[in-house]
């Protein structure tokens, strides 16, 4: 099943999520699906608001990194970015070429390109592993990198410095409820911060140093204010019929 992703200014995304209390065929599925979702929008992770869903949940792939840099200052690209045959390809860059993606997209002879599966995405991309990440804390944090990021929140949008943790190591559970221990560096670290930041409510420009920030905002401020206009309407439209969303909250208490 392939969930809608949420936009900037609902309000799920300025929550912190609740933690998952029951491990069970219902998560499983859950996983999976959202799995399907990041794929079909070309992202490398996903988490639970996203989808409209109150839960401290995500899922994210580690993926091969040709290069990485030599030090705890090194600049690359990161956050819901993918490689794609040797180009670093913005996931919120694909998702804006519309409900397609990449499908949408057209190659540089001006041949609309053929959309992957998500067996080929996965080995086009590098695909190491998918992780499920379940009530995760970050644990450790060490260095600093700058990233280029964008979010499927956020279609369309790039800041490229983002400031971050070159190393981070988090505590999790996995799809049974048993606690596991992730470390990760560079790339991979930076995606697990993003997504992790989703369950505590935080955007990736939050990071951006104040002025940095304010000019980001101010840059992109027509398009987040429509997008902030449109979760009013659905929200008034929601409230109006009485059939709100009903997300899956027998997986939390």
């Amino acid at each position: 099943m392939i969930y809608p992703i949420l936009y900037y200014g609902e309000p799920i995304l300025r929550r912190r999520a609740r933690p998952v209390e029951r491990f069970d065929a219902e998560l499983e599925q859950l996983a999976a699906d959202m799995l399907e979702t990041m794929y079909a929008a070309d992202g490398v992770g996903l988490a639970a608001p996203q989808i409209g869903l109150d839960l401290r949940l995500f899922v994210a792939l580690e993926v091969r990194q040709e290069e990485e840099p030599e030090d705890g200052e090194g600049e690359h690209d990161s956050g819901d970015g993918v490689s794609v045959a040797g180009q670093a390809v913005d996931a919120a860059e694909l998702s804006a070429a519309g409900e397609g993606g990449q499908a949408d997209l057209e190659a540089a002879n001006g041949e609309p390109v053929e959309p992957l599966s998500e067996q080929e995405k996965r080995e086009a991309w590098g695909v190491v592993r998918e992780h499920v990440i379940v009530n995760p804390v970050l644990v450790e944090s060490s260095g600093r990198q700058l990233a280029r990021d964008g979010c499927l929140s956020l279609p369309g949008l790039v800041a490229y410095d983002v400031p971050r943790p070159t190393r981070v190591v988090l505590e999790y559970q996995d799809l049974r409820g048993e606690q596991q221990r992730l470390e990760a560096e560079g790339y991979f670290a930076h995606v697990l911060q993003h997504e992790f930041d989703h369950l505590e409510g935080v955007l990736y420009f939050d990071h951006l140093p104040k002025d940095r920030r304010e000019a980001f905002l101010e840059e992109h401020r027509s398009q987040l204010a429509e997008w902030q206009r449109l979760a009013r309407a659905r929200a008034k439209a929601a409230a109006g019929s009485g059939s709100g969303p009903q997300p899956r909250g027998r997986l939390s208490r």
